[in-house]
């Protein structure tokens, strides 16, 4: 691996990392508060690494849920990483299926948008870039998991300081990234609406899917923008 990419990575992963330590923090404190020792909330998130599902899950564990419906929920919070991993294909084609496998598992909401700025904007996704903008992330969420279910009840509310803001705020700025691309204005109302409605209605973490689907579905129906009716119509006269 190329070492200067895998800096920039680690450079670009960083601030990620510290929007998220709070929330897993959060998360270590309340594992312990829902009975799991250190070692069991450490695997968690060493294993299903979403914060989260790793949030939903605690709390259908401690209550009498059977395990099908654990598992829809927890798929219910993570369908998006179906698309996330289609839209980054183009880019990671040449990684072996080694590479592949570290990819989809660091993949995560910010290591998308990333990816997929990156590639657009014609730079080169490298595995180098990939695994360290991932690892900085991944390694940090681990430790302070573990640092918050040994300091838990020093944390106490994180709404009391402010700390629950800190990852809605910046996975909002990622969506702005992409407010520059067609469609996007429609596409993000109406997900934002049914995502407000599916909460209101069915509950969470439903909503998550459901109006991340109906962004889908406008965004299908939608025309395509002109130059990509252009590329089209190059391509059928070819």
């Amino acid at each position: 691996m190329s070492r200067a990419n895998f800096i920039e990575g680690m450079r670009g992963g960083f601030p990620v990392a510290v929007a998220s330590a709070p929330f897993g923090a959060l998360f270590g404190a309340l594992a312990v508060d829902h009975g799991m020792s250190l070692a069991e909330l450490t695997f968690m998130s060493a294993t299903v690494y979403a914060g989260a599902s790793q949030l939903v899950g605690l709390e259908l564990f401690g209550h009498d849920v059977q395990a099908w419906l654990i598992v829809a929920s927890i798929l219910a919070v993570n369908f998006r990483h179906v698309l996330y991993s289609a839209a980054i294909a183009p880019y990671i084609k040449h990684f072996t299926a080694v590479q592949k496998f570290f990819t989809f598992f660091l993949l995560v909401d910010p290591q998308f948008a990333e990816t997929v700025k990156r590639g657009e904007a014609g730079k080169e996704v490298s595995f180098a870039w990939y695994f360290g903008f991932g690892i900085v992330i991944y390694i940090p969420w681990i430790c302070v998991s573990l640092l918050g279910g040994l300091l838990g009840s020093l944390i106490g509310d994180p709404k009391s300081i402010g700390l629950d803001i800190l990852l809605p705020a910046y996975f909002l700025g990622i969506v702005l990234d992409f407010r520059h691309r067609d469609n996007f204005l429609p596409v993000a109302v109406v997900s934002a609406i049914a995502s407000i409605i599916a909460y209101r209605y069915v509950g969470s973490p439903w909503h998550v899917s459901l109006g991340a689907a109906a962004g889908i579905v406008l965004a299908a129906l939608l025309p395509p923008p002109p130059h990509e009716q252009e590329l089209e119509s190059d391509l059928h006269e070819v």
